[in-house]
């Protein structure tokens, strides 16, 4: 099936990638022969810019230090029926992008991931993986659903996905942030297998295993207070009146016994943690009203845009 009757945009975004950028510019030009390559370049100290201009890529450049800031600036730049995002780094296969393509056009899928397979130890660190399942795990226990990779660098979007995502973060959670944005309205998903190499000699990971995931993790728990603050601040509750219960037991058993309270202060330690559990759960009920709200003003956005071509 051709590609050739549908505008597709490649956006790379690149950090000190002079290494590899000119091969994945020559790849994805390989596999999308009709497609329109954007590096975006983001403060890189060496060529990253002339080797992607080299290999024939359109290029611009971001100052705003951070991935999502390259994200946030393609979405609101480039205009295309899909748009393509891959890393700079050479780890990705070139060749997956038309399956991930079709399989939108095939199902009408506003995004389709490319779930990493990899074969040696040195292409996928060992702490990179747990990291991500464990992330992608408590995505899908707190948004009931999820993607097999939600870290992937690697995806396929409609028009109508980029041109309603908001774009909050500035790093590497924004990976994050992308899988949360289809979750909450509901869109149309799909995943293709993609193999996953390392980075070729001379090239370095921007990556750090706990840094990262650490800011990912706080993306999670900030999206979930934004989104659900209901469980959010319901949590907050129920731990405090818990804690409450048990500082203010003793008070409880004394007066039974003796009708007196002679540790006091167990007792408005007590009161005052029942009190914040009670206002912690007014508020989630307050803000889940909020959210309702905001997600539905979000929905209508997302639905006044056109739907994703198919077959």
């Amino acid at each position: 099936m051709s590609l050739s009757g549908y505008r597709v945009a490649v956006l790379i975004p690149c950090y000190n990638e002079e290494v590899t950028i000119g091969a994945v510019v020559r790849d994805m030009r390989l596999a999308l022969p009709d497609a329109a390559l954007y590096v975006y370049d983001n403060n890189s100290t060496d060529q990253t810019f002339a080797r992607a201009r080299e290999a024939g890529a359109i290029t611009r450049r971001e100052r705003l230090q951070g991935k999502g800031h390259v994200i946030r600036r393609m979405f609101a730049d480039i205009e295309a029926d899909f748009y393509v995002l891959i890393d700079g780094d050479g780890t990705y296969e070139a060749a997956a992008a038309p399956k991930m393509i079709r399989l939108a056009l095939e199902n009408a899928h506003d995004t389709v991931m490319g779930v990493r397979v990899h074969e040696h130890a040195a292409a996928y660190r060992a702490g990179h993986v747990l990291g991500n399942k464990v992330l992608t795990g408590l995505v899908v226990s707190l948004f009931g659903r999820g993607q097999s990779d939600m870290l992937s660098g690697y995806r396929v979007f409609s028009r109508r996905f980029v041109k309603s995502f908001p774009a909050i973060s500035s790093g590497f959670e924004t990976e994050t942030e992308l899988t949360v944005h289809a979750l909450q309205l509901n869109m149309s998903m799909g995943e293709v297998s993609t193999r996953y190499v390392e980075r070729p000699e001379g090239s370095f990971s921007k990556l750090s295993t706990y840094r990262d995931g650490f800011r990912i993790l706080g993306t999670i728990v900030h999206l979930l207070k934004q989104e659900r603050p209901f469980l959010f601040f319901g949590l907050i509750a129920c731990a405090l009146a818990a804690i409450g219960c048990l500082a203010g037991l003793r008070s409880v058993l004394d007066f039974i016994e003796t009708h007196t309270v002679p540790h006091l202060p167990s007792a408005v330690l007590a009161t005052g943690l029942e009190i914040l559990a009670a206002l912690s759960l007014v508020c989630g009920v307050i803000l889940d009203s909020v959210a309702h709200g905001r997600q539905e003003n979000k929905r209508l956005a997302y639905l006044g845009l056109q739907a994703p071509p198919s077959l």
